[in-house]
């Protein structure tokens, strides 16, 4: 947003649905970024359908009325779903960034995986993060033209926050950097994960019975989430917990980290990215780069693994290092840049992009190495 905002060849309009409200509030204020639409279609216990339906007839109406060249959506949200549908019924090319993630399984994650394989049959132009990704398109039928790997633009934001934070936004945790404890940060949410949320939280206690761990929890604001795992976590000696950090108060708790225990997609791309060996709560994944590389490893939900496969990093000091060392198959910083100039190409108006090829971790101080 930030770059098509200083490209003298754009006019970017930025529309937001209000998914996610408050997570969504801290990280524009953040980047700098005030949305020119809002619409808000967030309200107390709505259905999956009552969201994609307020956000697909908000963007429309706007759609209808404004010239527009290009929708831009991101990612696998029923935000993404609604503006590629939006888009599509005004006739206006869909641009897909984060394309061609495919987990196998329509119903994991869900909706996600779903939402993004319906984007892909309506996009014009799609930005996949890897090779692989691009693989997954062509095999769907994706004419190959149509189709730039780019790298993931959460390693450019995330190259740029990690040297922002001065502080990690929460009294539980000024103490983090003068901890000798190896810190883990754990985390999960997902809805195919709230079955097994007891038996996780379970693990971290085990855990937790180290002398020489601190695990420092972020705890999700859905009370599912919480009423399952604060009853087994609550209260136990080296672990804190904290409410969800600030997009930048995060990204600096994870430089801190040693280990990265989580279901969210965003840490399976950070943590590799940042030299953090990083368990996945997961049976299956849509991002299994890391995985190959070695650098993530999925873990399932159940008690006895997770805490099997925590308690063996802690320990196999050459497992860690192998972890740590491996090259980040998501980006190089350089994501955007390549977004902006397959936008142009499409439009006629630069050369055509070189993909992005693996290679390079983000150090502490935000400069790929």
């Amino acid at each position: 947003m930030r770059a098509l905002k200083d490209d003298p060849r754009f006019t970017p309009v930025v529309l937001s649905t209000g998914q996610h409200r408050q997570m969504l509030d801290e990280t524009l204020a953040a980047f700098g970024i005030t949305p020119d639409v809002d619409l808000s279609v967030m309200a107390e216990r709505q259905t999956l359908s009552q969201v994609t339906h307020r956000a697909l007839s908000g963007l429309a109406e706007h759609l209808s009325d404004s010239p527009v060249d290009a929708v831009m959506v991101h990612g696998d949200t029923a935000t993404t779903l609604a503006g590629g549908l939006a888009g599509f019924h005004n006739q206006i090319p869909v641009v897909h960034i984060e394309a061609g993630l495919r987990s196998g399984n329509l119903y994991s994650p869900f909706p996600e995986e779903a939402n993004r394989r319906l984007v892909a049959q309506i996009s014009e132009l799609h930005l996949a993060p890897t090779a692989g990704n691009s693989a997954n398109l062509i095999r769907e039928g994706i004419s190959e033209h149509k189709i730039v790997v780019t790298g993931n633009t959460v390693i450019d934001a995330l190259r740029w926050a990690s040297a922002q934070a001065v502080d990690y936004g929460d009294p539980a945790l000024e103490d983090l950097d003068d901890d000798p404890r190896r810190v883990i940060v754990a985390s999960a949410h997902r809805r195919e994960s709230w079955s097994k949320l007891t038996q996780i939280g379970q693990a971290l206690r085990q855990v937790a019975d180290a002398e020489n761990v601190r695990i420092v929890v972020p705890l999700h604001r859905n009370p599912v989430v919480r009423e399952a795992i604060l009853p087994e976590i609550s209260g136990v000696p080296n672990i804190t917990i904290v409410d969800p950090l600030p997009y930048l108060q995060f990204c600096r708790l994870m430089l801190r980290s040693d280990i990265i225990v989580s279901d969210s997609s965003g840490a399976e791309e950070e943590g590799p990215a940042l030299g953090k060996p990083t368990l996945v709560l997961r049976d299956i994944t849509e991002r299994p780069e890391a995985v190959v590389a070695g650098t993530a490893r999925l873990v399932g939900r159940t008690c006895e693994r997770v805490a099997a496969e925590v308690t063996a990093l802690l320990r196999d000091e050459a497992l860690y290092t192998r972890m740590a060392t491996t090259a980040n198959p998501y980006g190089d910083g350089k994501a955007t840049d390549r977004v902006v100039g397959a936008l142009a190409h499409y439009f006629g108006d630069g050369p055509a992009v070189v993909p992005f090829v693996p290679g390079s971790l983000i150090t502490p101080a935000g400069i790929a190495a």
